[in-house]
């Protein structure tokens, strides 16, 4: 319910209105705290993936490479977020949007990184700044994709993203690649912490109101971490480490132009692209009870393609809107825009600091798994919602039962794939992309009757 002592209810549904700094600062703030574990998440997984990031030998060290991409993490959510909320001529739908690290990416960056190390994200990167610039393009013509991804679609891939997604939340439960295949992994003393967060978790997500729900998550880790703290699991050799400010370096691990890396992101582009455009219109909906403009959803594109851009030329990874915070201002009813400028700018300050970065990389591999089980089950559960707006006719039955069944049957079994080369691997062994492209087709090529 909106809070009127911030102003008229014409001015909290107003962007451009400004409420006193005195409430807009923990306002903004509140908007980081709801996405900053979403955010910083990504990152994590994708350095374990190139063995530079927990348990790595880089660890003697204190994660240097892992706190470097956590940062940008932090640093490019909220430079992309001023790209919506302040814009720059077309770029920007100049609406309370808040940018962060993008899960729908993962599933195309693990196998792009998976044994390769940090000599792995040359190409990575090489490839989300190309993503970057092609999904800044969408803006163009986004108004006239929409038609070819309709539920049936959009609800497949989000599912598809979170069945990719929650080996990883297991595995890190249990204590995370460098304990695989040692006593320890799996043990009690690893899954007590993880636990804790997933009860934590749930009892604030249901019983608790306003704010504290929509930070469930965050609650849980703290609570789970407090546990592992108590058993000796927490080390803060890494915050000694490291120093107080730092600046991004443009390409920082180098450039390689790896097709499959490219293709992959251009695809998963399209898919992030359409995302924005459902938060654009729940925000405008939730918050000022009217429709998006083509102009917001075009600018919206726009901040999302170059904010990805640019934060892949620093080392960091592909942005997108965060659909937690659009039910957030639909929860407090303030639509100010300048709300969010002010949550960006404390990503910013938080981005710059090293310390920051090396405090998040104390919360034990398990901890974080409490967490991931729980976002990446809320994934699948999304996809699953956008599904139950189908109507489940034979025809879209099967267009579904055929796109699930090649894509997860190739994510739990990629070496179906060994014999061919390694750019098809990159792009079928997620699964996802397969399973999209099998569900777009069918879907513009069958008629809307076949089977009745």
């Amino acid at each position: 319910m909106a809070d009127t002592s911030l102003g008229t209810a014409a001015q909290l549904r107003d962007p451009d209105f400004m409420p006193p700094l005195a409430r807009a600062v923990p306002l903004g703030i509140q908007h980081v705290l709801a996405m900053f574990v979403s955010n910083v998440t990504p990152a994590i997984i994708v350095c374990g993936a190139a063995g530079i990031g927990f348990g790595s030998d880089q660890g003697a060290l204190g994660f240097p490479d892992m706190t470097y991409m956590i940062q940008m993490s932090m640093l490019f959510a909220g430079i992309a977020t001023l790209f919506q909320s302040i814009g720059f001529g077309p770029v920007g739908a100049r609406l309370p949007i808040v940018q962060g690290t993008s899960f729908a990416f993962v599933p195309i960056m693990i196998p792009a990184v998976a044994g390769l190390g940090a000599a792995g994200l040359a190409g990575l990167m090489t490839g989300i700044v190309i993503g970057g610039m092609f999904h800044f393009c969408l803006g163009f013509v986004i108004g006239r994709m929409r038609h070819a991804l309709p539920p049936l679609v959009t609800g497949l891939i989000v599912l598809m993203i979170g069945l990719a997604l929650v080996k990883v939340g297991i595995q890190y439960a249990a204590g995370g690649a460098p304990r695989m295949g040692k006593p320890e992994f799996g043990s009690l003393a690893m899954w007590t912490p993880a636990l804790v967060v997933v009860i934590v978790t749930l009892l604030v997500k249901f019983f608790a109101r306003g704010f504290l729900a929509v930070a469930a998550v965050l609650i849980g880790i703290v609570a789970g971490y407090l546990v592992a703290l108590a058993m000796g699991q927490v080390s803060f050799t890494a915050i000694d480490r490291a120093g107080w400010f730092s600046v991004p370096m443009p390409f920082k691990w180098g450039f390689e132009f790896n097709l499959a890396i490219v293709l992959g992101m251009c695809f998963m582009a399209v898919i992030s692209a359409i995302e924005t455009v459902g938060d654009v219109s729940g925000i405008t909906k939730g918050g000022a009870g009217r429709e998006a403009t083509d102009k917001e959803i075009s600018g919206a594109t726009f901040a999302d393609g170059a904010g990805t851009a640019v934060a892949g030329i620093f080392g960091g990874l592909p942005n997108t809107s965060f659909s937690q915070n659009v039910g957030l201002i639909a929860m407090t009813g303030v639509m100010s825009r300048h709300v969010v400028t002010v949550g960006a700018l404390f990503l910013i300050v938080c981005g710059l600091i090293p310390k920051i970065g090396a405090a998040i990389n104390t919360v034990p591999i398990n901890v974080l798994g409490g967490g991931v089980i729980v976002m990446f089950g809320m994934v699948c559960a999304a996809g699953v919602n956008m599904l139950s707006e189908v109507r489940w006719n034979r025809r879209n039955m099967v267009i579904f039962a055929t796109a699930l069944s090649v894509g997860l049957g190739l994510q739990l079994e990629p070496s179906a794939l060994q014999h061919v080369g390694q750019t098809a691997q990159i792009l079928l062994t997620s699964g996802l992309l397969p399973a999209a492209a099998i569900a777009i087709t069918l879907n513009l090529i069958l008629p809307e009757d076949l089977g009745e």
